[in-house]
């Protein structure tokens, strides 16, 4: 019990003495996860979009494909993006794996599945409302959900939180790609497992605590804004009434 009383006092000590290895660990997984979660959500948004207005041979399979990779373990994920930018393999030219690179990478991938497949659904549902009423004045399908997605912003940010949680507490996919190098990949999560590991509990602790402590934050915006979004009144009539007023 002493044991984890001193390690508790010690992590909390480095969390807010501002122990410089510590925070570049940090700094480099909110850098990592950062990057990851604005290409993934560019990429997710438009191909949900897509998803939800267009119309194709196959698009049920296609749907069906992207909602199986919501539960791909990032482990398999992070060996698909090894044997990709392997020297082996056809990305290995690009000489960046084991680069904080190939961990956006990983990390992107992991969260492109996320963010189409909840954005095609609100998409889907928006336009059930009000799409028809723009096309009505004029708007075409991609402008259509365009204009959703924007009147939408705070469902897409949650989105966008949702995606970022998902992608700085992974550790499988990073660690693969990554190889856990001292000051120059390793991250949070990749961090603890390697100190506990080595049995060096004050520092996996503080680093637990200061992810904990993000994935709190995050959920806390999240509620906040799914409250402020109960409130507001339906997105696609309100903004097809606003364009007749217009």
């Amino acid at each position: 019990m002493n044991t984890i009383a001193q390690s508790l006092q010690q992590a909390a000590s480095l969390a807010l003495g501002g122990d410089p290895a510590l925070w570049g660990v940090v700094q480099l997984s909110l850098m990592v996860s950062g990057s990851a979660c604005l290409i993934g959500v560019a990429i997710g948004l438009v191909l949900g979009a897509g998803l939800a207005v267009s119309h194709f041979p196959g698009q049920g399979l296609v749907v069906g494909v992207l909602n199986t990779l919501l539960a791909l373990p990032s482990v398999v994920v992070g060996l698909l993006v090894y044997l990709l930018l392997s020297r082996a393999g056809p990305l290995g030219a690009l000489g960046i794996l084991f680069t904080p690179a190939a961990m956006v990478a990983a990390q992107t991938v992991l969260v492109v599945p996320l963010v189409a497949a909840l954005s095609r659904r609100l998409l889907l549902s928006a336009l059930a409302d009000g799409g028809e009423q723009l096309q009505s004045l004029g708007a075409g399908r991609w402008t259509s959900a365009a204009l959703l997605l924007l009147h939408e912003r705070l469902a897409v940010l949650t989105i966008m939180l949702t995606a970022f949680g998902r992608a700085i507490a992974e550790v499988g996919a990073v660690m693969i790609v990554g190889g856990n190098i001292e000051g120059v990949t390793r991250v949070m999560t990749t961090s603890i497992a390697l100190e506990t590991s080595k049995g060096d509990l004050p520092l996996a602790l503080a680093l637990g605590m200061v992810l904990l402590a993000l994935v709190g934050a995050l959920n806390g915006l999240i509620g906040l804004v799914q409250w402020r979004q109960g409130g507001a009144a339906n997105a696609a009539g309100a903004l097809a009434r606003d364009a007749v007023a217009g």
